[in-house]
């Protein structure tokens, strides 16, 4: 722990980032699980679908890169906070939601939370636990990954506990469950907002701006493109990929699955590896990425199980980048900088 953190909460704030990585995603590919049924519900074209699934992109590149300045003036703690109580009305909000228009506004609510988080947790994990960056990465990257997987395989199960038929009342209940497990992640974060004051003549937060002409930020920021491409890639055209390759659409979906459970054990491993060693996983992260591209090009359907795997482990470069801009930074003002910079 720092100096700045008081031991009590040392286990608090690990409970707290965990379960705010958990949440960081629902509000996103739960969208994915019952797109089909939301579109016949809302009586929305494919052009609005196709804006809604893009939201995620667009709201964490504008919220993530003010990020930074309000946690500066009002406390990054108390931002988190702000942050995750806006996700679960979003949440419930756009489930209830019986216009195209609102259901499009509350998601940007409920996306502005994973926004904040996505700059803040580096931040606040180098600020709580600078001598344990990798093993705390690892703690909230692997429990994304556990809530990514969870919200695409549980959201349409959610929404036949709601009993809703007919009217559309599954979609409603799949995606407003997910405001329950953002709701309780505001819980541990309550003890530490009163220590976290803004104070008189502290040093003004760091505009993401002034790292135009660092050469580390630019090599993390397109290191960082470069991987987030691929997952989009993944996630939103290898089940169709598969279909139009003679899979059977459940196959496809079930591959595409076992793509993202493959990133809860990556995610857990490489954010530990010694920094010594960061080139190395790098290049095995990579070639992963490579012979599953080449395989989906010469044997799609024979060897796709194991080309879904692969792509799985060549997730691991998204830890990975957020471990670097952890340590690639010296103080926890920097890395809030950093991270706005590099994902936005």
């Amino acid at each position: 722990l720092s100096t700045e953190t008081p031991r009590r909460f040392g286990a608090l704030l690990v409970v707290a980032i965990a379960l705010t990585g958990l949440s960081m995603r629902t509000a996103v590919t739960s969208v994915g699980a019952v797109l089909d049924e939301l579109q016949a519900g809302l009586h929305m074209s494919g052009g609005v679908a196709g804006v809604v699934t893009t939201l995620p992109v667009i709201c964490f590149a504008i919220i993530g890169s003010v990020t930074p300045r309000l946690a500066h003036r009002f406390g990054a703690h108390q931002l988190l906070v702000a942050s995750l109580v806006a996700m679960t009305v979003g949440l419930l909000a756009r489930a209830a939601a019986g216009q195209v228009w609102a259901f499009v506004l509350f998601s940007v609510l409920a996306l502005s939370g994973g926004a904040v988080a996505n700059v803040l947790l580096p931040t606040l994990v180098k600020r709580h636990f600078p001598d344990r960056i990798g093993r705390m990465t690892a703690i909230y990257t692997t429990a994304l990954a556990v809530g990514t997987t969870a919200a695409a395989g549980l959201t349409v199960p959610f929404g036949s506990l709601g009993g809703g038929s007919g009217s559309g009342g599954d979609w409603r209940y799949g995606l407003g469950a997910w405001a329950l497990f953002s709701a309780v992640a505001i819980l541990p974060w309550l003890p530490t907002l009163r220590h976290d004051r803004p104070v008189a003549g502290a040093p003004r937060g760091l505009a993401a701006t002034r790292l135009l002409r660092s050469p580390t930020a630019w090599a993390l920021t397109i290191f960082f493109a470069f991987q987030s491409f691929q997952a989009y890639i993944a996630f939103g055209w290898f089940a169709k990929f598969m279909d139009a390759h003679g899979v059977a659409s459940g196959t496809a979906g079930a591959m595409v699955a076992v793509l993202s459970a493959m990133t809860i054990p990556v995610s857990m491993v490489v954010p530990s590896v010694p920094p010594s060693r960061h080139r190395t996983v790098l290049v095995g992260l990579t070639l992963c990425y490579l012979v599953a591209y080449i395989g989906l090009a010469v044997a799609p359907v024979a060897g796709a199980w194991a080309w879904m795997v692969l792509v799985g482990i060549g997730s691991g470069q998204f830890p990975l980048a957020l471990t670097m801009i952890g340590l690639r930074s010296r103080e926890a003002r920097t890395t809030a900088a950093l991270s706005a910079f590099v994902q936005s």
